[in-house]
Parts: C-alpha cells; structure tokens; sequence
C-alpha cells in the first residue's frame, strides 16, 4: 500500500503515486514504470490499438535456462518479449507508438524486439505515419548472441527507410536506456528527448574509467548532462510528455494523398 521514494525517502501512499504517473510528489523523482502504464499515461484513451502482440523469439543458441527465463519475464508482464507497438492518437495526432518494457528482462532486445520494432517503422512508412519509440534497455540480450546485435542494423536500416520517406521520428529516453539500444535506434530520433535524471549511455561507468584509465564525471551518464553536451533536445518531466509530444506531432504533420 506504500512505496518509499529512493530518492527524497518520502513514503507514498501507492494510490496517490499511481495517480501522480509515478513520479514522487515531494522530489520529482521518477519510478520505473512498465509499457502498459506508459501507453496510458502518454496515448489519448482508448485510441491504442496494438499490432504483433504475439511475436514473440525462440532460443537460436539454445542458451541454456533461456527458455525458463522467457517464460517466466512473459508469465510476470503478460507481455511477449520486451516491446509493446501500435497506433495511437497523443493529443489527438495519430502516430505509431513503440513502449519497451523493463520489466521484461530489462528491456534486453533480442530477435522478437528487434522485429517489433522494424515492423512498426514499417507500419509507420506504410501509413504515412510519426513514430514515437520510448526506450527503456539494458541492452542487447546476450543469450541470443550475434541474434541479438543483428537487431541494430536491422531496426536503423527501417529507420533509414523512414527518413527516406520524409517521416518524423522522436525516441524518449527512459531510465535506463544503455549497451545496444543506445547505440542504435534509441540515439537516431530527429527529435531526442529524455525523462528527468534518466541513465542513458552504453558501456558502465567502470567499464569506461578501466578503459580509457580516466575519473570521469559525477553523472555523466545521466540526462542533465548528456542534454548539456547536445546529446539531448530536451528533458521533459512524465506529466509533460503528452503536450509536448502532442505539439512536436502537430508542428511536423503532413498531408496524406491518396
């Protein structure tokens, strides 16, 4: 019935935060929440209308316990794999959506991810469509291996396509959004913006200092300064997202032809 901010320490009553988006009332701190609450928070209700819901991947490597692990991530979200797409309407602009998921094995993208994905940038140009990609990753999914890291091509070679096409497409960068996905489709948006305080970044901190044998920055992975360094557009607070993605749309919209 409570939840307790990691930020501020606040206890929340846990219907208040649901009705706050999850986002703490006393810090501004924004909880993890899953693609379904996102759809909700963001898409004009009862305009989301799902496709490739049940895509779902196998185990290429027989990577043993994947296929436990599959199953479990699905029997906990009710999800297929770690995306959620469709077409929707945000402040009454049609789009197509794409919310991954974190709570589906972190994100990680592998075979079914990568092909959700690619085919709702293919609905898109089908459409004549925005697309909208909310990212949340930990990366690639290692046990789907070079599987996993063929989906980067794959998805920024549709992403090609739709530039080609003259559509528009904004990625929002959730916490966190790291490894492959950051390097890929996630960092391609013509307009990038990126929820307050958000990880963002692809190998960990440790990982970088071993590497290139410097101290790097206190939070140089995280939203505040990669919008500093102009890896960012904007910064927008849960609550503001459906404006401000409802304006981006309305400014870019284009005539349809038959």
């Amino acid at each position: 019935m409570w939840e307790k901010c990691p930020n501020c320490g606040k206890v929340i009553y846990m219907e208040d935060l649901m009705e706050n988006h999850k986002v703490c009332p006393g810090c501004g701190y924004h909880f993890r929440i899953t693609g379904r609450q996102r759809i909700n928070y963001t898409v004009d209700e009862g305009t989301f209308e799902e496709f490739n819901g049940r895509v779902m991947g196998g185990n290429p490597l027989d990577f043993p316990g994947y296929e436990e692990k599959l199953k479990s991530a699905r029997d906990f979200t009710g999800l297929s794999d770690a995306v959620i797409t469709g077409t929707g309407k945000i402040g009454g602009n049609p789009a197509v959506v794409c919310a991954m998921d974190g709570f589906f094995m972190m994100g990680s993208m592998g075979a079914a991810v990568g092909e959700k994905i690619t085919r709702a940038v293919e609905k898109a140009i089908e459409l004549k469509l925005p697309i909208v990609i909310f990212t949340v990753s930990g990366g690639a999914r290692m046990q789907e291996g070079l599987v996993s890291l063929m989906q980067m091509a794959k998805v920024s070679g549709a992403l090609a396509r739709l530039n080609e096409a003259g559509l528009l497409y904004i990625t929002v960068l959730t916490d966190p959004t790291t490894g492959g996905v950051t390097a890929s489709f996630a960092m391609l948006g013509d307009i990038i913006l990126a929820e307050p305080d958000a990880l963002i970044g692809f190998a960990g901190k440790r990982v970088i200092e071993s590497t290139v044998k410097q101290t790097l920055p206190e939070g140089f992975q995280r939203a505040e300064f990669l919008l500093e360094k102009g890896f960012v557009d904007a910064i927008v607070p849960r609550h503001e997202l459906p404006g401000a993605l409802a304006g981006l749309l309305s400014l870019h919209q284009r005539e349809v032809t038959a």
